[in-house]
């Protein structure tokens, strides 16, 4: 056991809290406060998106791992790490399932505002990486028309399963963004929703972003939005988070504080990741593939009945789903207080994936069932 080991967290990592103390020496700051001054002496970070973990932090330090229990990467600068021997690990696919939990969320809600039929719908997914093939089996399952963009897996895949952007934009009645953040190179995904973009538009489509900010050119989208060229937006992520622009909230269908990955086992996994990387790293000793042992339930139970008579398909599916995530609740508490956008996230209340309910459903028939199971749920019988 080697108790000099020093490493500093950001306070908000959930389950993390005493995993690691038995074998070193862990400090916790908010994730913006993390700072050199307080990583001097450390030998490893374990972040979130809210820590830039570049040469501004860490040139002069001894840090030899950066861990983040995110999906995404641009918080670090990967060249400073990998030129100066840094060790650095994200957490791809962690929140995947809560992503597609959200999003199903999104769909659904919207097609009863509005009244409409899914399965008359084309969905266009640009970015098809862990989240974004989660969404195309939903949409699958909704029986919509699914079009999907990914230039890097249609450079490395070929074949004919892929589409252009300018297709998407012109035949998408929803379009999701499901990419990384790149801001520059043959991949560019900054500002790739800008005025181009949006003038393009053919089909006036509901747009919904859960990737990062910056995907979507602020100003762009406000006059998208004012010019009546898209149906709805549902944003989860907003360029310059935590300081939100206020007069798009305002414009938004819904809105949220960057929380689509942020149920409870999509942040287990994520802590999981940076346990069993630092453990491995330091070989502490610990048993391998740690994981918390306790998830705490939701509030609401995790049995769900529902009366399937006279509903239909699209309806049933609804239920299930809104009765474990409504995005409309994280929507009021976001308009009701963004200047605490960043306190929502890290005091975001326990959200259970599907695989957690068990759903009793009544005079149903053998298909809708078939399709609640593939969303993740079981059945009871």
């Amino acid at each position: 056991m080697n108790n000099k080991i020093k490493i500093v967290a950001d306070d908000k990592i959930p389950f993390l809290k005493g995993v690691l103390e038995p074998y070193a020496d862990v400090e916790y700051f908010p994730g913006s406060k993390i700072s050199k001054e307080n990583i001097l002496n450390a030998d490893a970070l374990i972040v979130r998106t809210r820590t830039k973990c570049n040469k501004d932090l860490m040139d002069g330090t001894k840090i030899k791992i950066v861990t983040t229990a995110t999906i995404g990467t641009d918080h670090i600068d990967i060249d400073y790490c990998d030129q100066n021997n840094i060790k650095w690990l994200n957490a791809p696919g962690c929140n995947s399932t809560s992503v597609m939990q959200y999003i199903s969320s999104v769909l659904l809600t919207l097609a009863q505002l509005e009244n409409s039929n899914l399965a008359e719908k084309t969905i266009g997914i640009i970015g098809i990486g862990n989240v974004g093939s989660k969404i195309k089996k939903v949409a699958e399952i909704l029986g919509m028309k699914v079009l999907l963009n990914d230039p890097p897996r249609e450079r490395e895949e070929g074949g004919n399963k892929f589409c252009s952007l300018d297709k998407i934009i012109k035949e998408s009645d929803i379009i999701t963004f499901h990419v990384p953040l790149n801001k520059q190179g043959i991949d560019k995904t900054f500002h790739l929703a800008d005025e181009t973009f949006f003038n393009k538009l053919e089909k006036k489509p509901i747009i919904i972003n859960s990737s990062r900010g910056e995907v979507i050119k602020t100003v762009a989208l406000k006059e998208a939005i004012k010019n009546d060229k898209v149906n709805s937006v549902v944003l989860d992520v907003w360029e310059n988070e935590p300081n939100i622009d206020l007069e798009l909230l305002d414009l938004v269908k819904f809105s949220t504080p960057h929380i689509a990955g942020y149920s409870a086992d999509g942040k287990a996994n994520g802590t999981a990741v940076c346990v069993n990387a630092i453990n491995d790293y330091f070989k502490f000793g610990m048993k391998s593939n740690w994981y918390p042992e306790h998830i705490p339930s939701p509030k609401n139970a995790n049995e769900i009945k529902i009366n399937c008579e006279s509903k239909s398909d699209q309806e049933i599916l609804s239920e299930a789903v809104k009765n474990t995530y409504f995005i409309a609740d994280d929507d009021k508490v976001l308009r009701n207080s963004p200047e605490t956008f960043e306190k929502q996230r890290g005091d975001y209340p326990i959200r259970r994936e599907f695989q957690n309910y068990e759903i009793t459903l009544l005079n149903c028939k053998t298909d809708i069932a078939e399709k609640v199971k593939k969303l993740g749920f079981k059945i009871k019988i």
